[in-house]
Formats: C-alpha cells, sequence, structure tokens
C-alpha cells in the first residue's frame, strides 16, 4: 500500500510533535540500542532517528522498534535501497538530509512517511509543489540558522521545520520559538561517553531535560 504526501505530512506532524527534540543516534554497538531506546523513551523522547551510518544501525532499528512507547525512525536515508531496508527492519519514518525524486517515490511506495531535508527556499518549494509541508532544515547552524528560518516564514508560511545539525541545549529554545519550527534534532541526550559506559540513568536525565525545552 502506498503513502500520498498529505497523508504522509500527517504522519510526521504527529512524530514531529510528540516532544521538542527528536535525538539523532548513531549507534556504535548494538547491545546498547535496548536500554539505549528504553532510557529515552522514559525520558520523555519517544521520536528516535537512528542514522544508517553504522553496519549495526539497521539491527538497532530492529531491537528499539520494540520498545513500548517508542517511535523509531531511519535516517540519513539517500537511496530507495535504504529506505526499503529501513521499512523491513521496522522503522516507521524515515529522515533525510535532502531530497530526491527518487527518494520520495520510494518513500511513498513503501509507506514510509519521511521528513525530507531542505537548506534553501528553493528546495523547500520543490518539496511543497509535491505535495511536502514538513521538512528537515539541514545542516541547520550552518545553513544560516535561526535567521534563516525566520526568513523564510514570510514568503513560506506553510512550510514547517525540524531544524538539526548544530543545535545543542544552548540553542534548541531560539529555534523551538520560531512558528515555523515544531520540533529539533539532537545528538546530545545520547553522547557516547555515557553509552560506553552504560550510564542509562545519564542518558534518561538529559532526555527529561530536553523534553521540556522551550515549554518554560
Amino acid at each position: 500500500m502506498s503513502l500520498d504526501p498529505t497523508s504522509a505530512n500527517g504522519l510526521i506532524r504527529e512524530i514531529c510533535t510528540l516532544a521538542p527534540i527528536i535525538p539523532v543516534l548513531v549507534i556504535e554497538d548494538v547491545g546498547t540500542a535496548r536500554p539505549l531506546a528504553e532510557a529515552l523513551v522514559a525520558g520523555g523522547l519517544p521520536a528516535l532517528e537512528v542514522t544508517l551510518r553504522t553496519p549495526d544501525a539497521l539491527e538497532a532499528i530492529r531491537i528499539m522498534s520494540e520498545v513500548s512507547g517508542g517511535h523509531v525512525g531511519a535516517g540519513t536515508l539517500i537511496t530507495p535501497d535504504q529506505v526499503r531496508a529501513a521499512k523491513e527492519a521496522g522503522a516507521t519514518f524515515g529522515v533525510s538530509p535532502g531530497v530526491t525524486d527518487e527518494l520520495l517515490a520510494a518513500c511513498e511506495e513503501e509507506a514510509l512517511p519521511l521528513l525530507p531535508g531542505a537548506a534553501t527556499v528553493s528546495e523547500a518549494m520543490k518539496l511543497l509543489a509535491r505535495g511536502y509541508s514538513i521538512a528537515k532544515f539541514f545542516p541547520a547552524e550552518a545553513a544560516g540558522g535561526v535567521p534563516a528560518l525566520k526568513a523564510m516564514a514570510a514568503p513560506l508560511p506553510q512550510i514547517s521545520f525540524c531544524p538539526t545539525g548544530g543545535v545543542s541545549p544552548n540553542n534548541a529554545v531560539s529555534y523551538l520559538e520560531l512558528n515555523n519550527v515544531l520540533c529539533a534534532g539532537g545528538s546530545w541526550v545520547a553522547p557516547k561517553e555515557l553509552l560506553a559506559a552504560g550510564d542509562w540513568s545519564g542518558v534518561q536525565a538529559l532526555a527529561r531535560e530536553a523534553s521540556i525545552l522551550g515549554k518554560g
């Protein structure tokens, strides 16, 4: 069963409004997948992006997708083959750094809701022309950060964004305060040192802090 852009937008909006931050995860050791997902979900961050940058990424998605309350997506989707592999592994949404017609077609065919990447007004307009009104703004800081998104809001009020790339506890609230931002992606909630130490209570604490950003 295929997925049209309108339905995909609706599903992605649901994912993006679950919490203010979507953890961007690079899984080096598949043994950390389950406790990491459990800690993040318990901390209030149920939407998880596992980047396809390591050999264990797909297996990590399989494991994390079994964690109650979690919504596991595959990040760094670039090719149709990756889309199919991610869907087979249990991903419930996808994230891409940019976008191509082939990638969009594959996600629609596989019924995998996609958060497609856009860094410029032209890229955002191309997505809008195809029916996509929610995009990942990447690389956020390098592409102009908060001022760039503010500028985009005037001519493109119908598009909402999830900025990722350089987002940190120091600037996340500035992004989240923008009317055209639904959430932000960040990796700081799962630092390598905590994963290596198996400090899941530490991860949960970071997640809890991130889960209330922008609500004060």
